[in-house]
């Protein structure tokens, strides 16, 4: 087959992933829509409804991304990754490729973290309140987190990632499938998080399907793929 196959099947292959993600989302947006009375004429705290998340889907969505298949270990590290950092507070809408710094705010009497687009050389200790980590948006709209030096010598902040680490992978060991665990629609979640969080299900449910993995527990995928099922 020549290089012209290839390039208008990897476009197409692209073009048909991206459709399929939408169309999930559609679906899950008008399900809850379907159980929720006026839903639409009701707009949540920041005035934004659910149709709009559908435009903002698009937004975040990368043109030129094609899904590569990735392994059941890999697809946990990113989900637990990813929402760690979504479930952080922001306001603003991430574009892929750029550099965010978490931080744990100082102010909140829960210890929430606060996603920033100021680096700790950029303002005050006082203000931002702990450095967690440098966070970037990948081109697959998943997130990487890399710990700062101070968090990683933090042993109450290592042992509340490891308690998270430890009850996101017996939810693991739980699910039926472990696309039951993917984030395609967090009702609870303010409008960007949830935006992100819905992105980051179709690039993984993308993935996982690329892999022969998808509708599968995580036993069964680890084994499948021959990968010790860790967490």
């Amino acid at each position: 087959m020549n290089d012209s196959y290839h390039s208008h099947h990897d476009h197409g292959l692209s073009v048909t992933m991206m459709f399929w993600f939408l169309m999930r989302c559609l679906a899950e947006v008008l399900r809850i829509m379907a159980n929720t009375q006026n839903i639409v004429k009701t707009p949540n705290p920041q005035g934004k409804g659910l149709v709009p998340v559908l435009a903002a889907l698009t937004e975040a969505g990368n043109p030129g991304w094609v899904p590569l298949p990735k392994s059941i270990s890999q697809i946990a590290n990113e989900l637990f990754t990813s929402m760690f950092v979504l479930e952080s507070r922001f306001s603003f809408k991430p574009v892929p490729q750029r550099s965010y710094w978490l931080y744990r705010d100082p102010l909140d009497s829960q210890g929430r973290f606060s996603l920033s687009l100021l680096s700790p050389e950029q303002w005050s200790a006082t203000v931002y309140g702990q450095v967690i980590g440098h966070c970037v948006l990948q081109a697959d709209l998943t997130w990487t987190l890399e710990l700062s030096d101070e968090a990683a010598a933090d042993n109450e902040m290592m042992a509340y990632i490891a308690e998270r680490r430890r009850r996101f992978g017996q939810e693991l060991a739980e699910a039926k499938q472990v696309d039951d665990l993917l984030p395609v629609f967090q009702h609870n979640l303010p409008f960007y998080q949830r935006v992100f969080a819905s992105a980051l299900a179709g690039s993984l449910s993308c993935s996982m399907q690329q892999a022969g993995i998808a509708g599968l527990s995580y036993e069964q995928a680890a084994g499948l793929l021959g990968h010790d099922h860790d967490n």
